[in-house]
């Protein structure tokens, strides 16, 4: 199977793929007939990390060698720990000592947080470098990869140091999610769950509709490509209309207002990513259904999708409420000093809004 999905940004625009083995064939996607996104004979530094690497990297590098690209790789440690500035210098240092060029390219391979470091550094090394991006995870795959979100974290926040740098070309190859851990395939269904709660209610249902959701052998090879090519294309109707989160690319961000603060408080450890979403989701629902943005049965109803996806939904005991109040006020989303929340406006449709109290927040974390 193979669909195409274009980002049509009005000065970068580009292709989302999702092909059975694109990995063998991300070379000649690259070379793209005559127009080449990259041209033959360029220099490419593929970014990954120990584990991937070893189950793809061979593949990648022979596509790549094949279609005429000299290849050098950097391989960073696996974690969101390490999104840090200190393994972007390992990039950089790669970058230097393979004297990329200009008209070179970096090649991501590998989760949310190769993809993020690798399209961070790509930003900046020379003023710009293209980038390809090629996630191996499901939640690199429907979020991280596409839209140009690039970053590193600050030890008092994620995502703090970034920029937007737009990809030339995501290659989704879904077979790779054959060896993706349970845990990871769940944190993943968090960000697939989110584009049905604000963008798309018909994958919200086909997901509801869905015998299990938790492990990848329960999905299937067609209702898989129906969940990432459904929400690879919300990321890009959203993206497309708002490429650099000015008003509407906002609403991307349900759950992780939240979720943000639960995972800098755990230290990146403990809870990940989808997980945290996944919690801040719930959390941003009963604060929608005591608002009344929408009924407690549009609650329940994302509630046990959530649970259907075998992921958490109760903020760790642990966890204060004053703590996680008092990281939220340093969120990027802050405006004049407001925590704005994205909100879900029934189901398939969000609003963002700084009209939330500290008290209505805390409310619910403590609850």
């Amino acid at each position: 199977m193979k669909s195409v999905i274009p980002v049509p940004l009005p000065s970068n625009p580009y292709d989302v793929v999702v092909a059975t083995d694109g990995i063998d064939h991300l070379g000649t996607w690259l070379k793209g007939g005559e127009s080449p996104l990259v041209k033959p004979g360029q220099k490419l530094l593929l970014v990954s990390n120990p584990a991937i690497f070893k189950r793809y990297g061979d593949r990648a590098l022979a596509s790549l060698i094949q279609a005429d690209y000299a290849v050098e790789t950097c391989l960073l440690p696996a974690g969101e720990r390490y999104k840090t500035p200190g393994s972007l210098q390992k990039i950089y240092d790669a970058a230097l000592d393979f004297h990329l060029e200009r008209k070179s390219a970096m090649v991501a391979l590998g989760g949310g947080v190769v993809g993020d470091m690798t399209g961070f550094a790509a930003a900046t090394w020379l003023r710009g470098v293209n980038v390809v991006q090629v996630p191996t995870s499901l939640l690199a795959m429907v979020d991280a990869s596409i839209g140009g979100k690039t970053g590193v974290n600050h030890p008092r926040g994620k995502n703090l140091i970034g920029a937007f740098h737009q990809p030339r070309l995501v290659m989704i190859d879904p077979t790779v999610l054959k060896t993706l851990p349970v845990r990871e395939f769940r944190a993943g269904m968090a960000e697939v769950i989110k584009y049905g709660v604000i963008w798309d209610r018909d994958l919200f249902e086909t997901l509801e509709a869905a015998p299990r959701l938790d492990q990848y052998r329960y999905v299937g090879d067609e209702l898989l490509h129906t969940i990432l090519t459904r929400s690879c294309q919300a990321k890009a109707d959203v993206v497309s209309q708002d490429e650099r989160e000015a008003g509407l690319r906002a609403i991307l961000n349900y759950g992780h207002t939240i979720g943000h603060a639960v995972e800098s408080l755990m230290n990146y450890r403990g809870v990940n990513h989808g997980e945290a979403v996944a919690i801040g989701m719930v959390a941003v629902g009963k604060i929608a259904t005591a608002l009344d943005y929408w009924t407690a049965a549009e609650e329940t109803r994302q509630l046990k999708l959530i649970e259907k996806a075998g992921l958490p939904t109760q903020i760790p005991a642990h966890l204060a409420a004053k703590d996680i109040l008092s990281l939220l006020q340093g969120d990027k989303k802050v405006e004049d000093g407001q925590v704005r929340f994205v909100m879900p406006d029934g189901l398939g449709a969000a609003k963002v809004t700084g009209d939330i109290t500290h008290e209505q927040i805390v409310a619910v974390l403590e609850n």
